[in-house]
């Protein structure tokens, strides 16, 4: 399925033609009615000669709600370009086209409009002969002209012949299994709820999706789907598309809000981009000014930083790093505008390069330059290249978003990438989640962890090794990418695991001879009263807490609750004479544990709900039982 976009200078006669052609106004306000001209966009669908339906996106014309126009204008096929045979090639004829052409909008149809009004052939010849002068070297140039009448049908059959053979060399939009749309509308329906509209791009949406509504991160179900005012199970990639949308209030949607499945898609505040400034701009673009940033049915403030230049000319190119305030949703690939809030003017426009550049780039950076340069140049290796680099490391599948490249293409990219040692996989070779990282990147990722371990145990010799989450903290990395490159240094025993901390292998605690000399007087103390020991806190003023803590990791002390510890001998005696007294005697109480092994009620009454949370007794009132296993 595909969709067209009108577009032209005011009063040329776009809602009217589109009316001529399909029996639908695309005005949708009164307000709009009344003064005879588009102020939002609106909507309408034709079936061709060749018997496809296409959808049609009607956008205003006059220079006052041009920034509604961009919000549709995205996602289209082709152009219908509507210039009126009684005035010609006016301003916003030049703006409109110039946006179509940073847009990289793929062709179109010109109608000359209004030709009811002209009687003088010879006048029509002279505007056609304009027009194409105005066409020359945008998307355009070779675009067929057709006059047209939206009062009197005259050309309306011609017309629609000319849109049958511009869209029959469009492919399809493809399927990548990602659906996005972007919000271009968002309204109640009474007994349905939230609807919202928008083209539908890179996959399916079916009826009972789950779907997430970025950058707000609200969640929702597909209720129902219409295109073209009829019913659909599933809307495919290309389609205008009406979503009703359970568990989503309207109020919680704004335009340009992109709908999507869960963690497909992640938003961003900044983006690297290719920008060509208008030759007819004002004056040149310099750095760090401020643009309102048109992407999608999006807008929303940009600072500008120019890379690589102190200022562009008009009618130049170069490379920009835009930063928004609001997150937005983008791919590689996803074209932008941008204008100038005041004096009103649009500057020029570009492509996305990288949707989630990781820094704010060094401006005259060569690496940077060359990264930007090869995510131009289209080669799918040299991208998915620089996609990688750029991320570092990631789950495929996130690497394959930001890509933008079609999944079997992608996937021989990066055998190609693997085979030349330039990018590492880690994980089953076909699935969604497997780490991929730039091989440079990954061999540093590992010996930084392994450096953060080997620091930690030089600062705390003392401790068996630095606490897990304390080294995923340190790292700042992604949980996926920690968990993996954590579980390959302990694969290839650099690192190892002993319960809820990481070391070396080969790390043992040893003590200096001072420390050691405070080691023995303490654990004397133990020796001399078994069952009544010092406490915790008499054990952290004997000896420091660091010492008591390597006691405890090295099982010489056991700690039994936050005050009472035992030597380790003392402890496992007592657990054996506790097992055996219940075996013969059933029952036991803290009195009888007191007395047993001499001690006091503070200690006894410790160690018998230690021995319940340890599970090897169970309390029934005041006694404890020996818990039965199987």
């Amino acid at each position: 399925m595909h969709v067209i976009g009108t577009a032209g200078h005011v009063d040329h006669g776009k809602s009217t033609l589109i009316e001529a052609l399909t029996n639908t106004h695309p005005d949708r306000l009164s307000e709009e009615r009344e003064r005879g001209m588009s102020i939002v966009i609106g909507f309408a669908w034709l079936e061709l000669p060749t018997g496809e339906e296409i959808g049609i996106v009607d956008v205003p014309g006059h220079r006052d709600f041009i920034e509604n126009m961009l919000s549709g204008i995205g996602g289209i096929d082709a152009a219908l370009f509507v210039v009126a045979a009684d005035e010609g090639v006016m301003p916003q004829t030049k703006e409109h086209l110039a946006i179509l052409d940073l847009l990289e909008i793929p062709g179109g149809v010109v109608a000359l409009t209004k030709t009811d009004l002209i009687d003088d052939p010879d006048w029509l010849d002279l505007v056609e002969l304009d027009l194409r002068e105005t066409l020359e070297n945008t998307v355009l140039e070779d675009a067929p002209i057709v006059r047209v009448s939206g009062k009197t049908g005259e050309g309306l059959e011609e017309l629609q012949h000319a849109l049958g053979n511009t869209l029959s060399a469009r492919p399809q939009r493809p399927n990548l299994g990602r659906p996005r749309l972007s919000v271009d509308r968002a309204f109640t329906v009474s007994g349905f709820g939230t609807v919202i509209t928008g083209t539908l791009l890179d996959g399916e949406l079916r009826v009972g999706d789950k779907v997430v509504i970025l950058p707000s991160e609200q969640e929702g179900r597909v209720r129902g789907l219409q295109t073209h005012k009829r019913k659909e199970d599933v809307a495919i990639p290309g389609s205008r598309t009406a979503v009703n949308i359970s568990g989503v209030d309207v109020g919680q949607i704004q335009r340009g809000d992109v709908i999507a499945h869960p963690g497909d898609y992640a938003p961003t505040l900044r983006l690297d981009v290719r920008f060509r400034l208008l030759p007819d701009v004002a004056k040149p673009l310099t750095h760090n000014i401020k643009a309102k940033l048109f992407l999608g049915a999006d807008e929303v403030m940009a600072r500008i930083r120019l890379l690589g230049a102190d200022v562009l000319s008009p009618g130049e190119e170069g490379w920009l790093q835009l930063e928004v305030p609001e997150p937005v949703v983008a791919l590689r690939g996803d074209h932008y505008i941008l204008r100038r809030p005041s004096p009103s003017e649009t500057l020029g426009g570009g492509v996305v390069l990288d949707p989630k550049p990781k820094y704010r780039h060094k401006r005259f950076n060569k690496d940077v330059l060359a990264r930007l340069e090869a995510l131009a140049g289209g080669n799918p290796i040299d991208i998915l290249q620089q996609i990688i680099r750029g991320a570092g490391a990631g789950q495929w599948s996130d690497i394959l978003v930001l890509s933008s490249l079609e999944e079997t293409i992608a996937a021989q990219s990066l055998t190609k990438l693997l085979q030349k040692g330039v990018a590492v996989a880690i994980g089953p070779e076909n699935a969604p989640n497997k780490l991929v990282a730039y091989a440079p990147y990954w061999q540093n990722l590992k010996k930084e962890l392994i450096a953060k371990v080997e620091t930690y145990h030089r600062t705390y010799p003392l401790r068996f090794g630095i606490p897990r989450e304390e080294l995923k903290s340190q790292s700042r990395l992604s949980g996926s990418v920690f968990e993996i490159a954590l579980r390959t240094l302990i694969r290839e025993e650099h690192l190892l695991q002993k319960g809820p901390v990481i070391a070396f292998p080969a790390h043992k605690i040893s003590f200096t001879p001072d420390q050691q000399a405070q080691v023995d007087a303490l654990l004397k103390k133990f020796q001399a009263a078994l069952y009544q020991p010092p406490t915790i806190k008499e054990c952290h003023q004997t000896v420091g807490e660091e010492i008591y803590n390597a006691l405890v990791g090295l099982e010489e002390l056991i700690p039994i609750s936050a005050e009472v510890v035992f030597s380790r001998s003392a402890y496992e005696q007592m657990v054996a004479e506790t097992k055996n007294w219940l075996r013969n005697n059933e029952t036991i109480s803290v009195s009888q544990v007191r007395d047993l092994f001499d001690s006091s009620r503070r200690y006894a009454l410790a160690f018998l709900e230690h021995l319940d949370s340890k599970g090897i007794t169970v309390r029934v009132g005041d006694v404890r039982y020996l818990k039965i296993t199987a």
